[in-house]
């Protein structure tokens, strides 16, 4: 209904007065209309394997009659002013799981402005983006939030493998029947790539490093076999050198030049 038509109805039919009808028309331009925009990736990959961390990115818009993005619920009898705070979740209803959740806020546009750009700008630098497709997305990020949006980024591991129906919820703590979900299938692949990020498996961790050790051990013995057998055939050689010297110091010595020879023995 358009609000003439809907000003009649509550006038003749349920005998409101034009001033609470004004205040009805007031309140509803002041409800809030959801869109939810979600997607679930694992970084760099194509599927998402079973144990994967897959980042969820999802944009909440919000519009309202008055044209404003936050705004105060009507809430004439609460003891102070209320803020209207809206939570994003995403969960698996059969077994009733909720795998992520996060707080939103309409409210502050300066500080929604400064965490989407952190945000895009550091994602697309971890992507490996170029600075103009960087300057690009943050642009692109900054005009959404303006526009009445708020960026929600988060992760989690995947689960074993398998079809999943999700459901994204928009749920408002202020406002009744302004609530918004939206559907999301994940599929979850067998594990098949030895890690991710350069983790390792679990099962090859100890065989990896029990090698090395052992390694570490065969070069340690074989540098002490080959330290001492060269230590040795040193000191056989000072030896016999030590020998030799005191024969020829003797032999100097008898001819009057133990002086010379005792000198370079010092040295």
């Amino acid at each position: 209904m358009d609000s003439q038509e809907r000003a009649d109805l509550l006038i003749q039919i349920g005998g409101l007065s034009s001033a609470e009808v004004q205040d009805i028309e007031t309140v509803l331009d002041m409800m809030p209309s959801l869109t939810l925009e979600v997607t679930c990736e694992t970084e760099g990959e194509e599927g998402i394997q079973e144990g994967d961390i897959v980042t969820i990115h999802a944009w909440i818009n919000v519009k309202r009659g008055n044209g404003l993005i936050g705004a105060l619920p009507h809430a004439p009898y609460y003891p102070f002013q209320k803020e209207e705070n809206y939570w994003f979740l995403l969960a698996d209803s059969v077994p009733n799981n909720v795998w992520f959740s996060q707080k939103v806020s309409f409210m502050d546009e300066a500080a929604a402005l400064t965490a989407a750009s952190k945000t895009i700008e550091e994602s697309m630098e971890g992507s490996g983006a170029s600075v103009k497709e960087t300057s690009r997305a943050v642009a692109e990020a900054v005009e959404k939030v303006k526009g009445g949006s708020r960026l929600v980024l988060g992760k989690f591991q995947a689960p074993s493998e398998g079809n999943y129906n999700l459901t994204c919820y928009c749920l408002c703590d202020s406002w009744l029947g302004c609530d918004r979900r939206t559907n999301l299938k994940l599929k979850i692949l067998k594990r098949t790539r030895a890690g991710t990020r350069g983790a390792v498996l679990a099962d090859e961790g100890p065989i990896t490093e029990d090698g090395v050790e052992e390694d570490e051990d065969n070069e340690e013995e074989e540098y002490d076999d080959d330290y001492e057998s060269e230590y040795s055939e040193d000191e056989e050689d000072d030896q016999n050198t030590k020998n030799k010297h005191q024969a020829a110091n003797g032999t100097v010595n008898k001819h009057g030049q133990g002086a010379e020879s005792s000198g370079s023995d010092e040295e």
